[in-house]
């Protein structure tokens, strides 16, 4: 039986796996990017971001911009408030050493140095005055774009090297559950290209690259593929996935399928309804490949009812993987 890495790895290359992969967020920290974080993470604290805005732990959750904490309202303003953080004297070699240490040989690892693009956007200046930016200072927000995609390609460029990443990351959360935050166009002129550009580091160095886009990205998968994204998570049920995979096949991975918020974390599902769940998402999309399951409830990490129902998860996921014939009993059909 192949290894997680090795089977995911074939998942991200646009090939059959061996049995159904499964996503853990398989990405190791780039510890000069994460300055105060990993600490605050730990004590349920606060920290400033690559950009100073400020972020508070929620148990849970994860980090949360402070409200109100924004470093400017107008996108003019940028240049006087946004500086590149000085990284002469980062350790590249040791910082990728140390990470290869600690990361199990057995799990693929994925790197990148991007904190958004329009995450930073809304970060440093509020979501409405952001939203305000792209429909109406559009080259503001392209220069500003500019100056942070090339300080996260410098970034890249060490990751590449010292690092030794399976495949790149990029993150952007740039859609709700309806659809994305800009129109297709503004996403086309304000941060495709830019994607592109930092995307195009891992791609030259042979690396596939997974997207973490949560919401409803419909409208934007076919871009996705086109500037070389290899897969999406978590590829949410409020997109017709179905549809994805019959249009791009294994080529885009799929990786997702599951209602974080649906029927498993009701407090009136039992573990066989949970357990249904997890079945009825692999049973959905795994057939024929460009799939791989990512299912989790969220909740507090010290919340029995919410590590006992990721246990089942886990443990009907695992008796699929275990099946050697999952595949062969299930094959691909029509949509």
């Amino acid at each position: 039986m192949l290894s997680i890495k090795d089977n995911f790895m074939l998942l991200l290359n646009g090939e059959m796996p061996e049995y159904v992969p499964r996503y853990r967020m398989y990405t190791a920290p780039v510890e000069p990017l994460m300055a105060g974080r990993m600490g605050a993470a730990a004590a349920g604290g606060s920290f400033k971001d690559l950009w100073g805005v400020e972020y508070t732990m929620v148990p849970g959750t994860g980090p949360i911009q402070v409200p109100g904490r924004y470093l400017f309202e107008e996108m003019g303003a940028w240049r006087d408030h946004i500086k590149l953080p000085d990284l002469s004297g980062v350790g590249w070699a040791a910082a990728g050493k140390k990470a290869r240490e600690n990361w199990n040989p057995d799990l693929p690892m994925g790197c990148g140095s991007s904190s958004g693009f329009f995450q930073a956007l809304y970060g440093i200046m509020g979501f409405e005055n952001a939203l305000v930016a792209c429909a109406s200072e559009g080259e503001e927000v392209k220069a500003f774009m500019e100056y942070i995609t090339d300080f996260y390609i410098t970034i890249a460029k060490e990751i590449v090297v010292h690092y030794k990443p399976d495949f790149g990351t990029i993150g952007d959360d740039i859609a709700h559950h309806r659809g994305p935050f800009v129109s297709l166009s503004m996403f086309r002129e304000l941060f495709k290209p830019y994607w592109k550009r930092y995307i195009n580091v891992f791609k030259e160095a042979g690396l596939p690259v997974l997207l973490h886009d949560c919401g409803q990205n419909m409208i934007l998968t076919d871009d996705f593929v086109e500037i070389g994204i290899n897969g999406w998570e978590p590829a949410e049920e409020s997109n017709d996935l179905l549809a994805i995979k019959a249009k791009h096949g294994r080529k885009f991975a799929v990786i997702g399928g599951f209602r974080q918020n649906g029927p498993a974390s009701y407090a009136e599902t039992g573990e066989e309804g949970v357990r249904a769940e997890v079945r009825k998402s692999i049973e959905k999309y795994a057939p024929g490949g460009g799939y791989g399951f990512c299912g989790i409830i969220l909740g507090a990490a010290d919340d029995p009812e919410i590590n006992r129902r990721n246990a089942w998860i886990a443990d009907e996921y695992q008796k699929i993987a275990d099946d050697p014939d999952w595949y062969k009993n299930h094959p691909a059909s029509g949509r």
